[in-house]
């Protein structure tokens, strides 16, 4: 009997593949966290160069959990994601292989990519504060002095445990250590307006209306609300903000990646491995980088006017793998001092 599982092609069509039938030579399928319309472009711009079909599932969530249902029959050859947490999610469930492409090393820095090749970054975000324009005078700042009380009642930020915060979090405990971590946590929360809450443009919402003066977000929701025809209103949001990138004048600002991984059972190896060179490749990056509105990490590939547009970038340097094995103590410590029940009376 044909087990067949429909993987969206591209934004508009579909195409049905059987999870056991032969794959053509001139295919490869990539299951993707990222939407569709955002990697299209990437996609048009491979086939073109190469003549090989791309077929791509999105899904929102489970992805790793959908690879390892299907096992050694799955359809996967290449995951696109985006946050370390989940790269490193695939990799520790086992349904990735290590890739050791020269090419591909070349293109993305070390602290970027898996130690033994497992998954790839490809453009970065930082994690930075939107800070209003009419009432933080500062152009500089620390993620420590977050917890300075000089800020107490002006700052907002989503849930303390999403991954994004997390992420930042778990920089602090590599940097600091946790007992330190959880001093500065500490602080923060009782220099929050209100509880945490919200997406990142919610910040910007919150800057806009007057409840507070910085937002913890990431810089790409500043071009997605820049660029927003459909929710205009989101444009005057952006207007009222600017980005301050923590720590430029030390360590750097923590980023996040979005990044590739090449399955564990991937059918169309070759096919694979071709795509995930041309996404290391400046010009996939480039491309890439102008539709998320995000940093390329390639050696000579450019970000966007849009996002040179928001400033230059110093990113921390250190290696995304140390940072993400903080994340559980990072989690912890969120909770240890109830960041997010807010500042206390």
């Amino acid at each position: 009997m044909t087990h067949t599982r429909t993987l969206a092609l591209g934004a508009v069509s579909a195409l049905a593949l059987s999870a056991g039938a032969a794959f053509a030579d001139g295919e490869v399928n990539i299951y993707s966290y990222r939407q569709p319309e955002l990697i299209q472009p990437l996609m048009d711009a491979f086939t073109q160069e190469t003549g090989i079909k791309t077929n791509v599932l999105f899904l929102d969530k489970g992805l790793v959990e959908r690879i390892t249902a299907e096992g050694a029959n799955s359809p996967a050859d290449v995951i696109l994601t985006v946050d370390i947490a989940r790269l490193t999610e695939a990799k520790d469930g086992g349904v990735t292989q290590p890739l050791n492409d020269e090419g591909i090393n070349s293109q993305i820095p070390a602290q970027y990519r898996d130690t033994d090749g497992n998954w790839f970054g490809l453009t970065t975000r930082g994690r930075v504060l939107y800070a209003s324009k009419d009432r933080v005078s500062e152009d500089a700042i620390t993620y420590e002095e977050l917890a300075d009380p000089k800020w107490k009642g002006r700052i907002c930020m989503r849930d303390g445990q999403h991954s994004y915060n997390i992420g930042l979090f778990a920089s602090m405990v590599a940097h600091h250590g946790a007992d330190y971590t959880e001093k500065w946590l500490a602080g923060l929360k009782q220099n929050l307006v209100k509880k945490p809450d919200g997406n990142d443009r919610a910040q910007a919402k919150a800057i806009h209306a007057g409840e507070c003066d910085l937002g913890l977000a990431n810089t790409y929701y500043l071009g997605l609300m820049q660029t927003n025809e459909k929710e205009p209103e989101e444009k005057e949001w952006a207007k009222s903000v600017k980005v301050l990138f923590p720590n430029a004048a030390d360590r750097g600002t923590h980023v996040n990646i979005s990044g590739m991984a090449l399955t564990k059972n991937a059918p169309n190896k070759d096919n694979a491995v071709k795509l995930m060179e041309f996404l290391a490749s400046d010009e996939a990056q480039t491309i890439y980088a102008e539709q998320v509105f995000e940093y390329p990490v390639g050696p000579n590939a450019k970000a966007s006017e849009i996002v040179a547009g928001f400033g230059a970038i110093k990113a921390d340097t250190l290696p995304l793998v140390d940072i993400a094995a903080n994340r559980k103590t990072a989690s912890e410590l969120v909770d240890k001092v109830g960041l997010n029940d807010g500042a206390t009376q």
